[in-house]
């Protein structure tokens, strides 16, 4: 939900909001950004958020580490898919224990529409306090669970709500102090899920063989409340008025062809862009590659995806958003259809799973700076926690929908990359389209 406005320096500003109207505010948003193709219904003649100050960087590094916590260790579920299906729940398929990844992805996303809402109408800190209480108690019940449906319900709907919770309104309080810089801003956040995609599986790796699965998950949890209460102190909100009054849920979002454009797009974006983070260690340790060298595949993935959070949003700052993240989109389909299929030695798959992390977490950081630019200001919210809600339906389905093809090719993965690969370039083609729609000029900031 990392989404808002960054904006302009006007020096000390002691009253941000007095009565400007919504019209003033929505423009202000989005004309910066867009200024060779403005959309009318969001057009502002003032500024009034900062660009920069403590309290705003602060909130970028609680967000940062808010992420660490969450996206970081959603990031990381192939590595508990790998381990569950040696230990604990040897006796299911690979497609039925991925329900517990899918199941705590969608909740994330699903939760979306709701959190938006509530941080509209309330900022961020009460909503991520919640958020902490509920991941952490997920992640101390999955510790002492025995039983396919005690992880279903520990981590993937008790994680995942406190996922979606402390992950939204962290990085939605980041675009209410920063415009010029809201990409850049806002992969250094988004950056911290891939660290925490980097360093979860080495630790788990680590500590599972010393400490035991109940302790190691119990380590993560004590992790998880300190970081989150830091997090907690340093994230705060520009927006002093939260519009309370506002529906919740504004029909004329669906009359937004440029919006309903990129929520298509990243349906099918979503139904494959995770497949190969839940099934990369598994691939790895197929083609002959040991366990503990598989967990580093997946750390290599998203330390790819460390640069793909902050290399692309910086270029778009000064490219536009949707010029970037529409080849980043479709790279990310290619580098599957082309680079995956011929990986069989684990020089070949770290290279692969190092490009893949790159452009699909290139994706994931300039979704919402996207979102942002076109819609009002006091709705990004809302419009952001759409988009999730609604792509947490493929994000379910991904998983699974990759284990049975799997399971119904008798091991072999070649179905399997096909449906994550055509699914993606696929959406980036929506994306493409909305682009258009903002400007058919290939040449303009857009």
């Amino acid at each position: 939900m990392a989404d808002i406005e960054k904006c302009a320096h006007l020096g000390d500003l002691k009253e941000p909001f007095r009565k400007e109207s919504l019209a003033t505010l929505s423009a202000t948003a989005t004309a910066v950004d867009e200024p060779l193709s403005p959309r009318p219904s969001i057009l502002s003649t003032e500024t009034i958020f900062p660009d920069g100050g403590a309290r705003a960087w602060l909130t970028v590094l609680g967000a940062f580490l808010a992420l660490f916590c969450t996206f970081g260790q959603l990031n990381s579920f192939g590595t508990f898919q790998a381990w569950y299906a040696e230990h604990q729940l040897h006796q299911f398929p690979p497609s039925t224990i991925a329900w517990i990844g899918s199941l705590q992805l969608w909740v994330f996303f699903f939760s979306g529409a709701f959190v938006g809402r509530l941080f509209d109408a309330y900022g961020p800190r009460p909503i991520m306090v919640t958020g902490s209480l509920v991941l952490v108690l997920g992640t101390m019940l999955t510790s002492v669970s025995t039983q396919y449906y005690q992880y279903i319900l520990a981590q993937g709907i008790l994680v995942g709500v406190g996922i979606g919770t402390v992950f939204y309104p962290s990085l939605a309080a980041i675009s209410t102090y920063f415009r010029q810089y809201r990409g850049t801003t806002l992969g250094i956040a988004i950056a911290g899920s891939g660290v925490g995609g980097v360093t979860w599986p080495i630790m788990y790796q680590q500590l599972f063989a010393r400490l035991g699965f109940a302790w190691t998950v119990r380590i993560t949890g004590f992790v998880t409340l300190a970081l989150c209460t830091f997090a907690i102190l340093a994230v705060s909100s520009n927006l002093s008025a939260p519009s309370q009054s506002a529906p919740w849920l504004d029909t004329k979002t669906f009359r937004d062809v440029s919006f309903m454009l990129v929520v298509v797009g990243s349906i099918l974006i979503c139904l494959g862009l995770f497949i190969p983070f839940f099934y990369i260690v598994d691939y790895s340790t197929a083609h002959g590659i040991s366990s503990e060298m598989a967990f580093y595949v997946l750390s290599v993935m998203n330390a790819g995806g460390i640069l793909g959070r902050l290399l692309p949003p910086f270029v778009s700052d000064s490219l536009g958003k949707f010029n970037i993240i529409v080849p980043c989109g479709f790279l990310s389909g290619l580098s599957i259809l082309v680079f995956w299929p011929f990986t069989t030695n684990l020089v070949t798959i770290m290279l692969f799973a190092a490009v893949y992390g790159f452009f699909s977490g290139a994706f994931n950081a300039l979704i919402i700076p996207c979102i942002v630019q076109i819609s009002d200001i006091r709705e990004i919210g809302t419009r952001v926690g759409i988009l999730y809600s609604i792509i947490s339906f493929p994000a379910l389905c991904g998983g699974p929908a990759a284990g049975a093809i799997l399971k119904a090719n008798n091991g072999s993965y070649l179905g399997m990359i096909l449906l994550a690969g055509i699914a993606v370039v696929a959406g980036s083609l929506f994306l493409l389209w909305a682009r258009l729609t903002l400007s058919r000029r290939l040449s303009e900031r857009v």
